[in-house]
């Protein structure tokens, strides 16, 4: 007879909304809901009925693996392990993944929301066949995730891309940006929420060219600073900000500008267009990458 598979429950923790799901070892889901982000007192119940309904009908949860938004602490050696730390976002701020997963009784992996969908886009999407690959998601935050090999990179916490600082001409640019913490940082400057302070709208809705240049200015500022700094075989840009027709190809244009020539490397294609890539499995990288964080903890 042959062997029961192991279930994995997965979460994609997104600014916006959750995904939870519960999928086989090969990756196939097998149940799926979305959960509205909003206080980790009204999400964390409906994560817990999600997953007990989900095991009742399907089996045992022999482990789960999590995507989140953060700050969040992702060292597996610390006593705060899946804890969130400086989060901006209201009331999480010390809340833990394993309050709400431990009664379960399987083991919890957690890293990044956008390493999670760096993973997905490795194993299934426009990330396969690099070595070292970039993931930056332009949405409610901005935030990236670097994989060498299928692992995560990080030192003493997680990276924090979205928070660098960008050069700002106030003679273009007037907005003094939106981020609580840094201002203009380039989260501050170029992030969905902060795109609608300044304009009242979100960028697909404005529809102006002068609007796409500024804000693909400031993320190609991130993309050559990644370049610089990691060397990677492919940068991948997602998240709702990136959906805005003609930024992509203007972060392109923008990024090689800012290069200048300097390096020469058969991954940088001229014009970029195969360097620079939306991710292939759109709004599903998150939870594929979720899953596979999941999938580590079997092993």
């Amino acid at each position: 007879m042959a062997m029961t598979q192991q279930l994995i429950g997965a979460i994609e923790a997104g600014g916006t909304k959750f995904v939870a799901a519960l999928a086989d070892e090969t990756g196939s889901i097998l149940a799926r809901t979305r959960i509205a982000t909003r206080t980790p007192q009204e999400c964390f119940p409906e994560l817990t009925e999600f997953f007990r309904a989900a095991a009742a009908d399907h089996g045992p949860i022999a482990a789960f693996g999590v995507a989140s938004f953060g700050p969040i602490d992702i060292d597996p050696l610390s006593p705060t392990y899946g804890t969130f730390t400086t989060t901006p976002k209201p009331g999480w701020s010390g809340a833990r993944f394993h309050d709400v997963l431990g009664s379960f009784g399987a083991p919890v992996v957690v890293d990044t929301d956008v390493s999670g969908a760096a993973l997905g886009e490795w194993l299934a999407g426009a990330g396969q066949g690099c070595t070292t690959l970039a993931y930056t998601t332009v949405g409610t935050g901005i935030g990236t995730g670097v994989l060498r090999a299928g692992k995560s990179l990080m030192g003493f916490s997680h990276y924090e891309a979205g928070h660098i600082p960008v050069p700002r001409d106030a003679a273009v640019d007037s907005f003094g940006g939106h981020c609580p913490f840094h201002r203009d940082c380039l989260e501050g400057l170029a992030s969905g929420p902060a795109i609608i302070a300044r304009w009242g709208k979100s960028l697909s809705e404005l529809d102006d060219p002068a609007a796409i240049d500024l804000i693909a200015d400031y993320i190609a500022v991130l993309a050559a600073n990644l370049i610089l700094l990691h060397m990677p075989d492919r940068l991948i840009f997602g998240g709702g900000v990136m959906k805005s027709p003609a930024l992509l190809a203007a972060v392109r244009r923008k990024t090689e500008t800012r290069i200048a020539g300097y390096i020469k490397a058969p991954q940088l294609d001229a014009g970029l267009e195969r360097y620079i890539a939306a991710p292939a499995l759109g709004d599903d990288a998150g939870i594929t990458g979720a899953i596979a964080l999941g999938r580590s903890a079997l092993a």
